[in-house]
């Protein structure tokens, strides 16, 4: 793994209706993420944050209206992502809400040797937009990853499908909408629901869920912070209760730190406008370390 880490900023709030996820990079980096990665080793880059369109000038009210936009931003995330990438460093991309996936995981999995993406969330965000209830983009960037949905976000950075679903597996779901469940089930992806980590155990769930992806040269791990329960991290997106614990969530990273080589990881969808003392992006950090080693980095 590279000792080099590159945050990238995309203070992006176009993918749904509820404002405040755009200021989710500076609550990270407020509750100090420099510090605590070079604590563990690592060199840091900060390379500030992308130019995001400002919504209130955009045409439209949101959801399919904003798209234009979004894909532009995601290009950009793209881009930036495949220069952390090929300079050999570990981009680590501080969202806005989870549309941004489409141009992390879109650099993630570019260039030679199969990325797997752990996609751990509340949501499976494998709407369409002839699914989608709302039509909100934040719902929509793992079935566009996988080929699925609109040409403009599924031809993203370059045309296609930008990963198989059997590479992708989902932990901590806990909300899906009616037809987005069936399409999810139906795509070949694993899918780790709370009921199975409740039933299982999160260390056996991301065992196995790590095991599938085995043949895998790296991981791409994308992070919503409303996998937790919103007791944990009150202040995300769209909160659902009866997600994963404190201590299931460091667990899980400390699982993945052990077995896989992360090459990227993308953090969505804080809003500080409903957190309380800025706990979640704290928490937020904390997950990274343990992401990054932090364990193995004080043995």
């Amino acid at each position: 793994m590279s000792r080099t880490v590159c945050i990238i900023g995309i203070p992006m709030d176009l993918g749904q209706s509820r404002r405040g996820v755009d200021m989710g990079p500076s609550a990270v980096r407020y509750a100090g993420l420099d510090n605590h990665l070079r604590g563990l080793g690592y060199t840091v880059e900060d390379c500030g944050n992308l130019k995001i369109p400002v919504r209130d000038q955009l045409p439209g009210d949101g959801g399919m209206d904003f798209l234009p936009a979004v894909v532009e931003t995601c290009e950009a995330v793209y881009a930036e992502g495949q220069r952390v990438i090929d300079a050999g460093a570990i981009p680590l991309f501080l969202g806005g809400d989870h549309s941004i996936a489409l141009g992390t995981v879109a650099a993630a999995t570019r260039g030679d040797g199969s990325t797997g993406v752990l996609w751990i969330d509340a949501h499976g965000d494998f709407n369409t937009p002839q699914t989608s209830p709302t039509g909100n983009l934040h719902g929509m960037p793992l079935a566009a990853l996988t080929g699925r949905g609109d040409p403009a976000m599924v031809d993203l950075g370059r045309p296609g499908a930008k990963v198989r679903a059997q590479d992708v597996m989902l932990i901590g779901i806990r909300s899906l909408d009616p037809q987005e469940q069936v399409e999810l089930g139906e795509s070949g992806a694993g899918i780790y629901s709370m009921r199975e980590i409740d039933e299982r155990g999160i260390a056996k769930v991301a065992n196995e869920a790590l095991d599938r992806l085995r043949h895998c040269a790296r991981i791409h791990v994308s992070l919503d912070m409303d996998c937790l329960d919103p007791r944990e991290a009150p202040g995300v997106g769209t909160p659902v209760r009866g997600g994963v614990t404190y201590r299931e969530a460091h667990l899980l990273m400390e699982i993945i730190a052990e077995r896989a080589l992360i090459a990227s990881a993308d953090v969505v969808e804080i809003n500080p406008i409903l957190d309380e003392r800025n706990r979640t992006a704290t928490l937020a950090i904390d997950l990274v370390a343990s992401l990054l080693g932090r364990d193995r980095a004080s043995a």
